[in-house]
């Protein structure tokens, strides 16, 4: 391990929460693509696979910000097991529905409940914040180590849930997601030496983090950006059945991955200068005209390699907008924050999983790459719009009274 990696890694029981992250955070790449797999197995029905897949995420974006506020107040300990417990019953409970070919309206009913799913990823980037709070070097490297950890989720995710539920049963995938949610959770919060220290209702906690206006427009970034992710994961589902190798789907979202895996851990070793604002609209920029060579696509290798090469931009413009939420919310919000950027992600593959299925439905799946291209042409907007609200005060020229209260706690 490089020697910034190594540091992140001194402090006691980094290694183990980090470990329980991992496997927590699995179910963030098999849910939404095993459900896709499943229902379009057992109905051969895009749209109401790509229909459910966005109404679990949708459930998630608003309930999951809720779900942080609590853990910020309460601990995370106190949130997180009952959460989980609901989340995996719900799940459950489509799977169930599916097998037995119940009406749709039961999946639907039951997916609205899945969204209580905690946000793994906060979690364990609070308790970073935590640690290194006295350190920005070591945090930029602990987030870029934790961007890393969630492309290797993303690598080896899809493999396993799409791999299961075509080798063994339709709904392997979903369900080894669930029991890897369980035992996730489960672990990191018996780990009580590295819990972020809660913040009982204070000044500081009134309100929701969402009323910052840099905060407010990464989460709009990231709705048009998720879309990015929710249209690729069904669209390439589709183009590799048509291309008689549906298994082979789950092998080209691995090397989406690992092209942002990749560039993570090169992003990690760097002492970057400058300001983050202009990194990530940078990084905005290129992930949405990475987009463009994927309407070329006329085989499953060439569209590996375009997607390896969209992968690089993903990882260091999600470590920079970590860098950005900080700078953005006080402390006490932290938690809160960060699942809001999660939340406008999951809205955007929500709305992205379900577009891309209407369309591979109507056009077929070589139309449906103009989903991901519509949406980061609409993220790139986004972003331009939004950039100055980004800049330091300084640049500005001054900021509000909340504003200036919010940056001196965080």
């Amino acid at each position: 391990m490089a020697s910034p990696y190594r540091a992140i890694f001194a402090a006691p029981g980094t290694k183990t929460f980090s470990a329980a992250g991992l496997l927590g955070r699995m179910p963030l790449s098999m849910m939404g693509v095993g459900i896709i797999t499943m229902i379009s197995q057992l109905t051969g029905r895009y749209g109401l696979a790509g229909a459910l897949s966005a109404t679990i995420a949708l459930s998630a974006a608003l309930i999951g910000p809720q779900v942080s506020r609590l853990v910020d107040r309460y601990g995370q300990r106190r949130v997180l097991r009952p959460a989980t417990l609901v989340s995996v019953v719900a799940v459950g409970g489509v799977l169930l529905c599916a097998e037995l070919r119940l009406p749709d309206w039961t999946l639907f009913v039951f997916a609205a409940g899945g969204g209580c799913v905690p946000s793994l990823g906060s979690m364990i980037r609070s308790r970073w914040a935590a640690i290194h709070a006295g350190s920005p070097r070591l945090l930029h490297t602990a987030y870029s180590w934790e961007s890393i950890v969630d492309e290797i989720c993303f690598i080896l995710g899809p493999v396993l849930s799409i791999g299961l539920s075509t080798a063994w049963f339709p709904a392997a995938g979903p369900l080894l997601a669930g029991v890897f949610l369980i035992i996730g959770v489960l672990w990191l919060t018996a780990q009580r030496a590295t819990e972020p220290v809660p913040h009982p209702r204070s000044h500081d906690t009134k309100g929701s983090a969402l009323r910052s206006p840099g905060l407010q427009v990464l989460v709009a970034t990231f709705v048009s950006t998720g879309a990015i992710f929710g249209s690729v994961d069904v669209v390439t589902v589709a183009f590799a059945e048509e291309e008689g190798h549906k298994a082979a789907a789950s092998l080209v979202l691995a090397v989406y991955a690992l092209g942002s895996c990749v560039a993570g851990a090169v992003f990690g070793l760097l002492h970057l200068k400058g300001r983050a604002d202009r990194r990530w609209l940078l990084g905005v920029v290129v992930m949405a005209m990475s987009m463009i060579p994927l309407q070329l696509a006329g085989s499953l290798s060439f569209l590996a390699v375009a997607l390896f090469v969209a992968g690089l931009s993903i990882a260091p413009t999600m470590v920079t907008t970590v860098a950005l939420v900080e700078q953005h919310v006080p402390r006490a919000k932290l938690t809160e924050a960060l699942t809001w950027v999660s939340t406008g992600v999951a809205v955007g593959m929500a709305l992205g999983s379900a577009t891309a299925g209407w369309v591979v439905d109507t056009s077929g799946a070589d139309a449906g790459y103009a989903v991901p291209a519509a949406a980061g042409a609409l993220a790139a907007a986004v972003g331009f719009l939004g950039y100055r609200r980004l800049a330091p005060a300084t640049e500005r020229g001054g900021a509000s009274a909340d504003d200036r209260t919010e940056h001196r706690v965080a």
